[in-house]
């Protein structure tokens, strides 16, 4: 069965632009399937036999590539940035195919990004209900307590940040929450108190949320990693390096958390409903015979065979001749009628000519 998908969708898969700007080129007039234009968004295509055109420029399906990419510092995780900051869009240059980033690391913060141009993997990856694991180490002021650990461990309530503030106030998912070491205080003014290391691990994926976290608590990040993103490690690499995933970890990652997805739109797809039996022509009474020629349309014999409008005789033998039959039917004499119900000849009386 071929599988076919969203137009926009195709057209960012083969690397022709995003997909917002792919349903932009869509209404424009822009892209033809098939030769024919089209200008609606719903539209689904199959990438293997259809042929797709920009511009009257073939698109040609890319291969599908995942890179796990270790994000540098002071990086803006966007394609461009307007405020002319580096971006993640100048590291992804010298790709040979256009891939994106799943999910987003703030500014400030390095660590482990995955890029890919598959869609529904990078879908299923930031679904809620799969809980991908995200592994941090920070470094926060001061020294935490039991208290302040175990609060982070159980879930604290965030308020809506000025960027968005629709969010609603929620608690955040259980965490896990490790103290790897702590620094004693020094001279510096910055690290008065002592520094201490911590390696927690969501999710879930908030706006700043672990800055966020740390504050309801009363603890302040003073640096943030991401060690590994859905148990791929930026080990080995250094910052602003990247690496192609194996196709072990591929599979693993489709198994984990694409399979579940599809096994579910499955099951929830509407079956197409089964095709009523076609009812049979009504037949003859089972044991009666078919009506004769002169019966009416629909009228089929009486048990026994005789046929309607005609007088029913028992045969007292096998022959063919009329005489020695009994007669049953209307008309019949008391001395026998003929075949055809006719009086049977009596004493005295002679035979008719044979007509």
């Amino acid at each position: 069965m071929d599988k076919l998908e969203r137009l926009q969708k195709v057209l960012a898969h083969a690397g022709v632009a995003s997909r917002r700007h792919a349903e932009a080129m869509i209404t424009a007039g822009k892209v033809r399937v098939n030769g024919r234009v089209v200008t609606e968004l719903g539209t689904r295509v199959d990438p293997r036999r259809d042929k797709v055109e920009v511009d009257g420029q073939r698109v040609l399906e890319e291969p599908v590539l995942h890179y796990l990419f270790h994000k540098p510092r002071a990086m803006m995780t966007t394609l461009e940035d307007p405020e002319g900051r580096p971006c993640l869009g100048d590291q992804l240059k010298g790709f040979p195919v256009r891939v994106y980033p799943v999910g987003r690391l703030d500014y400030h913060t390095s660590g482990a990004l995955l890029l890919t141009n598959d869609g529904d993997l990078a879908m299923a990856l930031m679904h809620p209900r799969h809980g991908v694991p995200k592994v941090y180490v920070c470094k926060v002021r001061g020294t935490p307590t039991d208290e302040q650990l175990q609060s982070l461990r159980e879930g604290v309530y965030l308020e809506p940040t000025d960027s968005d503030p629709r969010e609603r106030r929620a608690k955040t998912a259980p965490a896990e929450v490790e103290l790897l070491r702590q620094s004693p205080p020094g001279e510096n003014a910055l690290s008065t108190g002592g520094t201490s290391w911590l390696k927690v691990t969501l999710r879930e994926g908030r706006t700043r949320q672990l800055h966020r976290m740390a504050e309801a608590v009363g603890l302040f990040v003073m640096r943030l990693a991401r060690l590994s993103f859905a148990g791929l490690s930026t080990e080995g690499l250094l910052p602003g390096e990247h690496r192609e995933l194996s196709d072990k970890e591929v599979t693993a990652l489709r198994v984990q958390y694409l399979r579940p997805l599809e096994n579910a739109a499955q099951k929830a797809a509407p079956r197409e409903p089964e095709e009523a039996p076609r009812a049979r022509p009504a037949g003859p009474p089972r044991g009666g015979s078919a009506p004769s020629r002169g019966a009416p349309r629909g009228a089929a014999a009486p048990r026994g065979g005789a046929s309607p409008g005609r007088p029913t005789t028992a045969r007292a033998g096998t022959g063919r001749a009329g005489a020695g039959r009994a007669a049953t039917g209307p008309g019949a004499s008391g001395m026998g009628a003929s075949r055809r119900g006719g009086a049977a000849p009596g004493p005295g009386r002679s035979r008719g000519p044979k007509r």
